[in-house]
């Protein structure tokens, strides 16, 4: 089957994830998600990929053995891409390729959406290509659709040419990554038995994710005392100008509307509550391990001198870790996915931008559980949006690494 086709037939499952669903502990959070891992366990089957294996949980995982015999030891490299697409949007799909010669792209002319060349500047390095869009009343789902059309045709070239050396492939098709990366906090590494791996999610042509956030929650409970305003003086403690107060005491110009690059932030992002009790949430960023800790103290002396304030019943913090950035996983000797991903791009010459990626994706997860695990692009743009677009030749750049890495993987062994 060409790239294409595979990636279209995908892009016709609805697999939207469902926050309500993913809210409640369901996994996957909607139907469209089996569907999609039901089909593509199918296609693996039909590709001879062996211990193939489909979950209640619409985890799906597989494997390609070795082709090379002898005793010589190859490490077992592993590609992962989630099933789900962002609940930004909810519409069915209805994909339509552009031969694209620059300007803008009309998406649908009766209701005048259109994809503008002056608020998307980057299109004019696809003049030229195919280029995949919607009819603008949905998302492409590209995210992560190309990534499992992509890993899909890598096996069916190995598959199709014996003559490429390989060792043992693992690959894995995840749910609910748009909701708390669900799909990877639940998968199973250790009898996945991968060294090491790559996920396909996000960035067009060239881009390479190998650190990410180092990330943790903040739950602060504030307990006041109410009383009637008519006799509070003295009596009143208000809970919610003391969550207020603790805000004001975060470091000026450190939140995510101020920052960029590898700068971190706290981010208030929830408050609620009344004067007797109030509940404030936060998320705490920062890609360095030592920038972290010191976030995360910070939060806890301050809380701390708020008990010495208030008392010591009107304050309490429950601090959390989400996620390590993956980064941590890729020190020293355990760099080595970073230098095959440098070779395979080099091999189809394309140059890798190394981009720090601010936001949390499944391979954080498993890097955090022993997998190694940085991201290579799909090629694709404007994720979450109904201006989503995928250049064609990204799409096969992306499959093509794919089949380099592990080309590299086996060669480097020797």
């Amino acid at each position: 089957m060409d790239i294409i086709e595979r990636f279209l037939s995908y892009t016709r499952i609805n697999t939207t994830t469902s926050r309500e669903k993913g809210a409640a502990g369901i996994m996957p959070s909607s139907d469209g998600q089996m569907e999609l891992a039901k089909l593509l366990a199918k296609e693996l089957e039909a590709l001879g990929m062996e211990e193939v294996v489909l979950r209640d949980t619409a985890i799906l995982t597989a494997t390609l053995p070795s082709n090379i015999k002898g005793e010589q030891t190859i490490p077992t490299v592993s590609f992962f891409a989630h099933l789900d697409t962002s609940a930004e949007q909810t519409n069915d799909t209805n994909a339509q390729i552009v031969s694209y010669q620059g300007g803008d792209i009309c998406l649908n002319p009766a209701l005048e959406i259109i994809l503008k060349e002056s608020e998307f500047p980057e299109l004019v390095n696809y003049v030229g290509d195919d280029i995949i869009v919607t009819d603008g009343t949905s998302l492409l789902g590209a995210d992560d659709k190309a990534a499992i059309a992509a890993i899909m045709n890598a096996l069916q070239v190995l598959k199709a040419d014996p003559s490429i050396p390989h060792g043992t492939v693992k690959v894995a098709f995840v749910p609910d990554e748009e909701q708390g990366l669900r799909g990877a906090k639940a998968f199973d590494v250790e009898s996945f038995g991968a060294d090491f791996g790559y996920t396909l999610d996000c960035c067009g042509i060239g881009e390479f994710v190998h650190e990410n956030w180092n990330a943790g929650d903040a739950i602060i409970t504030f307990t006041g005392q109410s009383a009637h305003p008519m006799s509070a003086k003295g009596k009143l403690k208000n809970s919610l100008l003391m969550a207020h107060q603790f805000i004001s005491m975060l470091p000026g110009g450190e939140a995510p509307q101020y920052t960029e690059g590898r700068e971190g932030y706290y981010w208030v992002k929830e408050l609620s509550g009344n004067s007797a009790k109030t509940i404030l949430k936060m998320d705490i960023r920062d890609f360095y391990k030592d920038g972290y800790r010191d976030r995360m103290a910070f939060l806890q002396n301050l809380s701390d001198s708020f008990a010495k304030l208030w008392g010591g019943s009107s304050i309490s913090i429950n601090l959390s870790d989400r996620y390590e950035n993956v980064a941590n996983s890729l020190e020293g000797d355990a760099s080595f996915p970073i230098d095959i991903a440098k070779e395979a791009y080099a091999r189809n010459n394309i140059e890798m931008k190394a981009i720090p990626m601010r936001g949390g994706y499944d391979g954080a997860v498993l890097s955090q559980k022993g997998l190694p695990c940085p991201n290579i692009f799909t090629g694709a743009h404007n994720f979450h949006s109904i201006y989503e677009y995928l250049p064609v030749n990204s799409l096969k750049a992306a499959s093509n690494v794919v089949v380099d890495v592990i080309r590299i993987t086996a060669e480097k062994a020797n």
